[in-house]
């Protein structure tokens, strides 16, 4: 439970990073960029230089696994781009959190056998639920003209991101994990640079600052799932890390931004720690 809570804080740290640097960077295709360049450094220092290439039993599994989960990070990313304009902020944030949960909660049960509770199971319908009315709680937007293939992308790619760190803990070696997550994080790097190149960006000081800024919560937010995984079914570990950072974000929200909860968000919020009680159980 411990590298659970302390997932939860580093991605909550990451997502918070994200928001204060709103307004202040002119790319943010750039600013991830240096976020993948400071993770590979945080990387480097768990492998250390001379064991930056692996050898030994499971390399090359090892090495398809980590490219892949570069790839959906990266496609993620520029989908979530494609559809904020399209679908709205609130249909793209349900999509991706959903994917990010059913698909590996499904994956987890019929692959890997994994047997929830009954009791568990109610708290990660309770947390979908809630996410769902915390993504409705704000503005509203006005009507857009909706592309369900987009979104329904998204939720796969989301979903295949979610679940290639249980595929990797199940398959993989563990002894591999940082390699794994260097790997994840160089192919991420080399997809997110063909794109700033091919729309021509630039990269400033404020994307340096705030990429850099990201980027150590983001490696350690992986790393610590993981570790969580090791000892923490993965039904438990992707509804707990979602629900559990979406609690910390709002706080911090109310807190450091001065945001105000609507009566929706504020329902949501006493459903996720009902849901947080109900995984534990």
């Amino acid at each position: 439970m411990f590298y659970l809570i302390l997932c939860i804080l580093c991605s909550s740290m990451l997502a918070i990073g994200m928001r204060l640097s709103e307004g202040k960077i002119q790319s943010k295709m750039s600013m991830i960029a240096v976020n993948y360049v400071a993770c590979l450094v945080v990387g480097i220092c768990y492998t250390g230089l001379g064991g930056l290439i692996p050898s030994g039993e499971g390399v090359v599994p090892m090495l398809g696994m980590g490219a892949f989960n570069g790839v959906f990070y990266m496609f993620g990313l520029v989908l979530n781009q494609y559809n904020i304009p399209r679908n709205g902020v609130v249909l793209t944030s349900v999509f991706s959190k959903m994917g990010g949960l059913l698909i590996p909660l499904v994956i987890s049960i019929l692959v890997f056998r994994e047997d929830p509770t009954m009791l568990q199971m109610v708290g990660f319908i309770v947390s979908m639920v809630s996410i769902v009315l915390i993504c409705q709680g704000g503005e509203k937007e006005t009507a857009k003209k909706l592309s369900i293939g987009g979104l329904a992308i998204l939720f796969l790619s989301d979903g295949c991101a979610g679940i290639m760190a249980k595929v990797f803990q199940e398959m993989g070696n563990p002894l591999l994990s940082d390699h794994f997550l260097f790997m994840t994080f160089g192919v991420a790097l080399i997809l997110c640079v063909i794109v700033i190149l091919v729309k021509g960006e630039r990269v400033g000081k404020n994307e340096i600052l705030f990429g850099l800024l990201i980027g150590i919560p983001n490696f350690m937010q992986a790393k610590f799932q993981l570790m969580a995984m090791e000892t923490i079914p993965a039904v438990i570990v992707y509804p707990m890390k979602s629900v559990g950072t979406i609690v910390v974000i709002t706080l911090a929200g109310v807190l450091l931004f001065r945001e105000k909860l609507s009566r929706k968000q504020l329902v949501a919020l006493a459903a996720i720690l009902v849901s947080l009680v109900l995984l534990n159980m």
